[in-house]
């Protein structure tokens, strides 16, 4: 039986998950992570998707986006993952899909949730132990978004342009919300969000 489409409203934003096949390793060396940045950012322009806040980590990609029209994500990732795949493909002389059934999509509530998870999205390599602070990972959005460096992915979103009047007074308002990583209730909200309870501790677990 075939997928049943999923469908977004247009102008609302999302955070999207997306896990390797088993878990395993998407990313090998720089070149699978530079790779699947240009699969996205092509994907994310063609479609007509505004990415805010992305990270790649080993085995998974998060990412905060805002898609135009209903059907703008699904096609981005189709796009992005399967151009993907056959580069990485050939490459490493492989078969199949790298990634792990559907991506999974949960709506962004309001104001404060977009901006916890950017955070949590951000954070990421510092929580799982990678680096000794955000801005020391490469494949992050991080340092468009704290440090003002230019990053071809990432559109700004109100939420975040509203921080402050000027570009500068916006960045160091924004990195100011890292001087203390995130607490629990604060990742937690974020992996929880829009899950029936019954689900939260399976779902903590595999996020």
């Amino acid at each position: 039986m075939p997928r049943s489409a999923r469908i977004y409203l247009p102008g609302v934003p999302l955070h999207v998950m997306q896990r390797g096949n088993d878990r395993s390793a998407l990313f090998a060396d720089p070149f699978d992570f530079d790779c699947f940045l240009s699969c996205l950012a092509k994907a994310t322009r063609m479609h007509c998707v505004a990415v805010h806040a992305y990270v790649l980590m080993t085995n998974h990609v998060h990412l905060l986006v805002t898609p135009k029209s209903k059907a703008s994500l699904g096609k981005a990732m189709h796009w992005s993952g399967t151009v993907f795949a056959q580069q990485i493909n050939v490459r490493y002389g492989r078969t199949g899909s790298r990634f792990e059934g559907r991506y999974k999509a949960r709506f962004i509530r309001d104001e404060s949730h977009f901006l916890t998870c950017m955070r949590y999205i951000e954070e990421n390599p510092l929580r799982a132990g990678m680096v000794a602070a955000p801005g020391d990972y490469r494949w992050s959005s991080f340092r468009a978004n704290a440090l003002g460096l230019e990053d071809r992915l990432v559109t700004t979103h109100s939420i975040y342009e509203r921080l402050a009047d000027t570009a500068t007074d916006r960045i160091e308002r924004y990195r100011a919300l890292f001087t203390v990583p995130a607490c629990d209730a604060q990742v937690q909200a974020v992996r929880f969000a829009g899950l029936p309870r019954g689900r939260r501790p399976q779902q903590l677990r595999t996020l």
